[in-house]
């Protein structure tokens, strides 16, 4: 009677045994890769910063900025040259139809939009994943780049506004919206501070 039940102990002791060495497997590993994760990552947002920046001999990641903008944070990357801001490199963030839209937008020293680059995105393969082509497409009112939401309204035609949202993908298209408009505000409203301290 007494030797299945030490059977099972031994039986658990082992289980218990080998999920502590995975467990501690997987943190090595966990504690190995995540450098180099996070290096890569850091290579891929400076690419797509330097991609859609205006011209500038600065750091403009020493000289980030942070705020909130109907709720959503949006961190301003300016670009300086020669001592004059000549733009932003903008990043933020809304929901779309399968999760975050992560997006960085340039702009010129006026708000006006010099490219954009989409950083991490959920949406429907084929639909809303072509977010990151759509909008620099000429063809229609589809393409965002040299347009500035100061002058125009930027948000999708089925709204009253001037672009034209990815076919079969409206809320995918209004969160890539969403994000422009909430990154020009905050452009706009830096360029402007800035603009007060030179006084």
């Amino acid at each position: 009677m007494k030797q299945p039940e030490s059977n099972l102990k031994n039986m658990v002791l082992s289980l218990g045994g080998i999920s502590l060495v995975a467990a501690l497997l997987l943190s090595w590993v966990n504690g190995v890769t995540e450098e180099p994760i996070k290096e890569a990552e850091f290579k891929s947002q400076t690419a797509a910063m330097e991609m859609v920046m205006p011209e500038h001999d600065n750091n403009p990641f020493d000289e980030r900025f942070t705020t909130t903008v109907k709720g959503a944070e949006v961190t301003i990357y300016p670009a300086i040259n020669d001592g004059k801001l000549t733009g932003a490199a903008v990043e933020t963030s809304a929901d779309g139809f399968a999760g975050k839209i992560t997006v960085v937008y340039g702009f010129e020293a006026d708000g006006t939009i010099k490219d954009y680059s989409v950083l991490q995105h959920s949406e429907t393969p084929g639909l809303g994943s072509k977010m990151q082509e759509w909008f620099r497409d000429g063809q229609g009112s589809r393409s965002i780049i040299g347009r500035n939401p100061g002058n125009e309204n930027m948000t999708v035609s089925k709204d009253g506004g001037k672009v034209d949202a990815i076919t079969a993908a409206t809320i995918s298209s209004r969160a890539f919206l969403k994000t422009l408009n909430n990154a020009f505000k905050a452009y706009m409203e830096y360029s402007s501070n800035q603009k007060g301290a030179e006084k």
